[in-house]
């Protein structure tokens, strides 16, 4: 058992989602940056989807009831078990009674805690992962919750360390134009790639709210409501677009001029208010 005595900023336990219950309206949800969940769940020996607890801006402390092996993986933190510093991106093992205390990231916004045998909450519809926007799964991580350890990892730790890049200070995202990019004025797409956007404060799993080039509309009548997907680039009036990310809505009223490539969708998630990302406009095939 994993006891949180705190949470920090804001904590969730996620795994890959719910795929393919879009047309009973439920959305897919799972972690905002899947490769990041993927890592640390190898580092461990579980299954990639296993589900692990995602950290925003870090802060989490949790006492762990028994010996296991954990990982962490995301956003760099600074990383203490039992007081004595442990690394990122590595198998760390913890005794029992351990406590373990994750500070706030230098770059970066979420990061992954994978314990083996994953995180035994009870599955809603096939899928442990927290959709803040539908309230499925279980709730945001509070004081004294208490997560079960599952017994279920699959393969044997084989990798001591497995170090990754450094996280580009202004990443840039590839994106598909259309499907309504014919709703805007000529230039806008030039736009979208000519300069940063800021990412606002008002950001969160459901989208990223950016701050930017002005996206002219061309069509100003309404849009009836669309089928949206992560990644997908929605354009409100004002002309300031937002970008879905996990817990995205299923529909839409506003017309989405370009989607995000899903290769680049956990550079996304890792884009922390105040930070500018850029776009490049890409072709399909």
């Amino acid at each position: 058992m994993i006891e949180i005595v705190s949470p920090g900023p804001f904590a969730t336990v996620q795994d890959l989602g719910r795929p393919g219950l879009a047309e009973i309206g439920v959305g897919e949800s799972g972690a905002a940056d899947r490769r990041s969940l993927r890592l640390a769940n190898r580092l461990v020996g579980n299954r990639e989807g296993a589900a692990g607890v995602e950290l925003t801006f870090g802060g989490l402390v949790a006492r762990f009831r028994r010996a296991t092996v954990i990982a962490f993986a995301g956003a760099s933190c600074p990383v203490r078990v039992a007081g004595r510093a442990a690394g990122m991106f590595a198998p760390v093992h913890v005794r029992a009674g351990d406590e373990v205390r994750v500070g706030a990231p230098a770059d970066g916004l979420r990061t992954y805690l994978a314990v083996r045998g994953g995180v035994d909450v009870p599955p809603v519809l096939g899928s442990r992962a927290t959709d803040v926007l539908s309230g499925l799964g279980p709730p945001p991580l509070a004081p004294g919750r208490v997560l079960p350890i599952g017994g279920q990892a699959e393969g044997r730790i084989t990798v001591d360390l497995a170090p990754q890049p450094r996280r580009p200070e202004e990443p840039v995202l590839s994106v598909v134009p259309g499907p309504r990019d014919d709703w805007f004025a000529p230039e806008a797409l030039t736009a979208l790639c000519s300069a940063p956007y800021e990412v606002s404060v008002d950001s969160n799993r459901v989208g990223i709210r950016l701050r930017g080039p002005v996206l002219r509309r061309r069509a100003v009548r309404e849009l009836d409501p669309e089928a949206m997907v992560p990644g997908a680039l929605q354009v409100p009036p004002a002309g300031q677009p937002v970008l879905f990310l996990a817990d995205h809505p299923l529909t839409g009223g506003y017309p989405v001029i370009g989607v995000v490539a899903e290769a680049d969708l956990h550079l996304a998630a890792q884009a922390r208010p105040g930070g500018r990302i850029r776009f490049r406009l890409t072709r399909p095939g």
